[in-house]
């Protein structure tokens, strides 16, 4: 597999804050909720730009909902969140500014937006009932929702009583060359997932993993579509809500939560500080963060932090499962360490 050439993070980042001339907010801002005169502005504008790493079919969904609903273009532009930070960065760097809002996988890109000011604080009534943590205390994000990183079989290929059960268990010499796994330097999931289960199984972990044979794919939603069509019978890792998707849709695959723990994977989504359409980028912040697009989400295999979502009986119920947190600054500082190791691991 060929990984696109890319940015070193802390350069970007540095050229980001350089060119960055938007206010920050200081104080704590205001709560905002939908008014005629914000939608009349929207309209006028006539168009919302999103950058997102959400699975494409869910993503289309929702635009064409808002299209239907305000009668404003909506232009969807999917991809993996380092290309999506890579797109960004390369546009800043010419002063282009052609995104409203950004839906990142990769919270650390997030955080960092906000401190270089390339995103603007702008809070939303449709989020006060949630928990504290699911929005930045300034209003710079919103958690749009969050996913697991976690692994999965084909249930024809795998017999239950010799499916893995933790993540060790994948390093059995009787996977080798049964391994379908996506990459850190393409997909935030799994950049945010590789941190945390460094720092809970050690680097050892990845560098047993990296001998056996592993069939490398990109994004985090390629692992359990491969396992389904039966090209490997084991994903080492995928975005959760990707993989019930597939369960749902008729696909011989589980998903399973290994006993060691399970990568938590918070989705933030926030306004561009020079979003070219600012009122229709804010009035699509309120639209993601509604009752109705939550339960799309959670309808589609994701989580909410939405009191109002509710998921169908059988998934699994988050708490009873052990999860692994990972601090989005801390996962900015590793990432270029993050993505060497993995190129010397897994020869990609």
């Amino acid at each position: 597999m060929t990984m696109p050439p890319h940015l070193p993070r802390r350069a970007a980042l540095a050229g980001l804050a350089a060119i960055a001339a938007a206010p920050r907010a200081l104080a704590q801002p205001a709560v905002n909720k939908v008014t005629p005169d914000l939608i009349e502005a929207a309209k006028k504008e006539g168009k919302v730009s999103h950058y997102t790493s959400d699975d494409l079919a869910i993503a289309t969904k929702v635009a064409k909902l808002f299209e239907a609903k305000y009668g404003i273009t909506f232009q969807l532009e999917r991809s993996g969140a380092e290309r999506n930070y890579q797109r960004i960065s390369q546009e800043m760097a010419s002063n282009i500014h052609a995104v409203d809002v950004i839906t990142s996988s990769d919270l650390s890109y997030i955080s960092a937006w906000k401190k270089a000011g390339i995103t603007t604080a702008y809070e939303v009534a449709e989020t006060q009932d949630w928990p504290a943590a699911a929005r930045d205390p300034g209003g710079f994000y919103a958690l749009q929702f969050f996913t697991l990183m976690a692994p999965c079989f084909n249930t024809r290929l795998v017999k239950p009583e010799e499916a893995p059960k933790t993540w060790a268990d994948l390093l059995d010499p009787k996977w080798k060359g049964k391994i379908v796994k996506a990459h850190p330097g393409y997909s935030g999931t799994i950049m945010t997932g590789t941190f945390a289960l460094s720092r809970a199984l050690g680097w050892e972990f990845f560098e047993k993993l990296g001998k056996q044979g592993i069939m490398q794919v990109q994004s985090a939603i390629d692992p359990p579509l491969r396992v389904a069509q039966g090209e490997r019978p084991v994903g080492a890792d995928s975005s959760e809500n990707s993989t019930i998707r597939v369960i749902e849709q008729g696909a011989p695959v589980k998903v399973f939560y290994p006993t060691e723990g399970v990568p938590v994977v918070p989705i933030g989504v926030s306004v561009m500080a020079k979003a070219p359409r600012p009122n229709a980028a804010r009035l699509l912040k309120h639209f993601l963060l509604t009752p109705e697009i939550q339960q799309i989400y959670v309808d589609g295999g994701a989580r909410s932090f939405s009191p109002a979502a509710k998921a169908p009986e059988s998934r699994m119920p988050t708490d009873q499962i052990k999860l692994l947190h990972a601090n989005p600054d801390d996962v900015a500082k590793e990432a270029e360490d993050i993505r060497k190791r993995y190129a010397r691991y897994f020869g990609v």
